[in-house]
């Protein structure tokens, strides 16, 4: 990752790669998370959209008309 840093290298000595440490727990954690929510996926999956009307068929409303008013 660096080339030529001899203060990199010291710090991974001493410390360890903290940054592919990191990498490798990100990753386990993503795969992890999505194995749980692999479930839930299915239950949010898009709404399928409505079937046009077939032509001839005219417009239909989405909400019936109302009742009348008693005046």
């Amino acid at each position: 990752m660096f080339q030529d840093s001899p203060i990199y290298d010291r710090l991974v000595a001493e410390r360890g790669d903290v940054p592919a440490l990191t990498r490798r727990e990100a990753e386990r954690v993503r795969r992890e998370l999505e194995y749980v929510m692999r479930p839930y996926q299915s239950l949010m999956s898009p709404p399928t959209p409505e079937r046009p009307a077939q032509p001839g068929q005219g417009w239909v409303p989405a909400l019936p008309p109302a009742a009348p008013r008693p005046y």
